[in-house]
C-alpha cells in the first residue's frame, strides 16, 4: 500500500524540520510527506530526507490546510496519515498503521494511543517524548487491543483513502478548527470502523505557540459543538458533555488559572458563544471578528 503523511503547520518552522528528520527513522518510511502551511516561512526543511517532501501553501486554518493536502493525495495513495506538527510517533508507527489497514478491510480510520499528551499540561519536550516512548516500548496495554471511537483525535489519524470520496474538512471551523477532526472522521463511520489500536503509540507535545487566543478558543469550545450537533455529524451525547466539561473547567480555574492557559479569556469566549446561541446565532467563523 502507498502511504502519505500530511503535516499541517503554523508558526513552528523548527518543529516541522525536526519532525521531518525524525520520520526518517520510521521502520516503514512514508512514500511522501506533504507539509501544508500559510507560506514558506512556516517550514524549515532538513538538509535531506529519505522520502519526497512536498509543500502546499494557502490561507491559514487547520481545516483548510488539511484539505489543501488531502485533495491531491486522493487516488495517489492508499493510506493518508495526518500528524500534528508536535506529534512524535513511535518508530514502528507507520508500519503498524499499514498492517492494520491491510489486515482489516472494514476499518476506515485508525489512530494510535497517545501515551503522553502535553495538551493537558504546560507541554512536553522532545526529550520527554523520546523517554516516554522508550518507557512504553514492549509494554503490555491494559484493556482491549482495538477500541471503537465516535471520531479520531487529529494529532494522529490515518484514513483509508478509497473511502474518503467527496468528504472534506469543514472550513467553517476556522483557524484552530476545534473538533474538525471529530467532525470529519465521525462521518467516515458510515463507511467503516473508526478505531484506536492501542499498540500504535506516540506522544503529543502540546506546544502552545501557533494557537488561537483564549477568547477565540473559548468561543469555539461552545459554538463549534452546537454547530456540529445541528449539522448532524457529531452526536449530542459526545459534543454536549465535552462542551460542558470545558465550560466547567474554565469557570472553576478562572480564579487561579494555570500560567499556560488563558482561562479567563476562554470563559469570556464561552459566555459570548452562549449568548449568541441563545439569540439563534450559530456561527463558528465569528471568531475571526474577535
Amino acid at each position: 500500500m502507498r502511504l502519505i503523511v500530511i503535516i499541517p503547520t503554523l508558526g513552528r518552522s523548527g518543529q516541522v524540520g525536526r519532525l521531518l528528520g525524525y520520520l526518517g527513522g520510521q521502520t516503514r518510511l512514508p512514500d511522501e510527506v506533504i507539509v501544508s502551511a500559510p507560506d514558506a516561512s512556516h517550514v524549515d526543511l532538513p538538509e535531506s530526507c529519505p522520502f519526497q517532501v512536498s509543500l502546499v501553501f494557502g490561507p491559514k486554518g487547520l481545516a483548510a490546510q488539511r484539505n489543501r493536502a488531502l485533495v491531491p493525495s486522493l487516488g495517489r495513495f492508499d493510506i493518508i496519515t495526518f500528524f500534528d506538527d508536535d506529534f512524535v510517533p513511535s518508530a514502528e508507527y507507520l508500519q503498524q498503521v499499514e498492517k492494520a489497514f491491510v489486515e482489516n478491510d472494514g476499518w476506515a480510520v485508525v489512530m494510535g494511543t497517545v501515551v503522553r499528551d502535553g495538551a493537558t499540561n504546560a507541554g512536553l519536550t522532545w526529550e520527554n517524548a523520546e523517554a516516554a516512548l522508550r518507557e512504553n516500548e514492549g509494554k503490555k496495554h491494559d484493556g482491549p487491543p482495538v477500541v471503537d471511537h465516535v471520531g479520531a483525535y487529529g494529532c494522529n489519524m490515518s484514513l483509508r483513502s478509497s473511502l474518503v470520496g467527496d468528504l472534506r474538512f469543514d472550513e467553517r471551523l476556522v483557524l484552530y478548527g476545534w473538533q474538525e477532526d471529530i467532525d470529519f472522521t465521525s462521518q467516515m463511520r458510515s463507511k467503516g470502523r473508526v478505531v484506536c489500536v492501542t499498540a500504535i503509540t506516540g506522544v503529543h507535545l502540546g506546544i502552545k505557540t501557533g494557537r488561537v487566543s483564549g477568547e477565540r478558543f473559548g468561543y469555539s469550545q461552545v459554538a463549534n459543538a452546537i454547530y456540529l450537533i445541528r449539522k448532524g455529524s457529531v452526536p449530542a451525547s459526545f459534543a454536549l458533555p465535552l462542551m460542558l466539561r470545558n465550560i466547567a473547567a474554565n469557570l472553576a480555574k478562572s480564579l487561579r488559572p494555570e500560567p499556560y492557559i488563558d482561562r479567563r479569556g476562554r470563559l469570556r469566549g464561552n459566555m459570548l458563544a452562549i449568548r449568541h446561541i441563545a439569540m439563534g446565532r450559530i456561527e463558528p467563523e465569528y471568531i475571526l471578528k474577535i
